[in-house]
């Protein structure tokens, strides 16, 4: 598990420069995972804000009990399957743009705003149309996900370090006409969107993160099962139509 953990990074950083026509980049080892991360990604030494901010988006994502990426986990080993197995099951459900993939749909949200003037006019077309608007709400927290506020200092910071505040601007937008619309807050992905943008990360990569993360945590689970497995087999009831007629031949 552990050597997973270390090697998720390598392989997400390193898919990413492939992507961008580039050489991978050797991990320094002087470097943190966190800082590693970044270096791999780009080439660059990261600073104290940099690897913090991955590390702490690391440590936010690494574990959210049995979500649905983590039950398949729990399912596979269930069957007495291999770990292997049980986190390639992990990350097909974590990638569903209602899981870990709505990082995604949110940053391209953004990029289709693309002003923070028309952030309000973009809301409520969304909401008039009965269209999703990725990042908001959850399936267990209903007074609110206590990750996001985090992550939206964290994009706050780097938006105010890097002088480009874009996509905070937006996203702030954004967030304000949802509240005000529907009086839903924003999730752990929405901010967590901006702070990867501006990283480096590419877009089509911001998943693959968030499953580097949440290794760990689908770890846990897992060994978790072995110690106490039990098959996992819930039932099922028929509600289709009853006394249907076969048709003759």
């Amino acid at each position: 598990a552990a050597d997973l953990a270390a090697k998720m990074p390598t392989i997400v950083a390193a898919q990413a420069r492939l992507q961008m026509g580039q050489a991978p980049v050797e991990p320094d080892p002087a470097l943190s995972l966190a800082g590693n991360y970044y270096y791999m990604l780009t080439g660059k030494q990261p600073d104290a804000t940099i690897t913090r901010t991955i590390d702490t988006m690391l440590i936010l994502y690494a574990e959210h009990e049995t979500n649905a990426s983590t039950f398949a986990c729990r399912v596979v080993v269930g069957t007495e399957s291999d770990f292997y197995s049980a986190v390639v099951a992990g990350i097909g459900a974590i990638k569903g743009p209602l899981h870990g993939g709505a990082i995604d749909e949110v940053m391209k949200m953004f990029l289709e705003i693309d002003q923070h003037e028309r952030a309000a006019a973009y809301v409520d077309q969304a909401l008039a149309a009965k269209r999703k608007i990725s990042g908001f709400g959850h399936r267990v927290y209903r007074a609110g996900d206590a990750r996001a506020p985090h992550l939206r200092t964290m994009a706050q910071r780097l938006a105010e370090s890097t002088g480009d505040r874009k996509w905070f601007t937006i996203a702030t937008a954004v967030e304000q006409r949802v509240r005000e619309a529907k009086g839903i807050i924003a999730n752990v992905d929405y901010y967590a969107a901006p702070v990867l943008y501006h990283l480096g990360f590419p877009l089509n990569l911001f998943t693959n993160v968030v499953a580097s993360a949440r290794i760990s945590g689908w770890s846990a689970h897992i060994f978790e099962q072995y110690a106490n497995n039990r098959l996992i087999r819930p039932r099922a009831l028929y509600t289709g139509k009853r006394g249907r007629k076969l048709s003759a031949g």
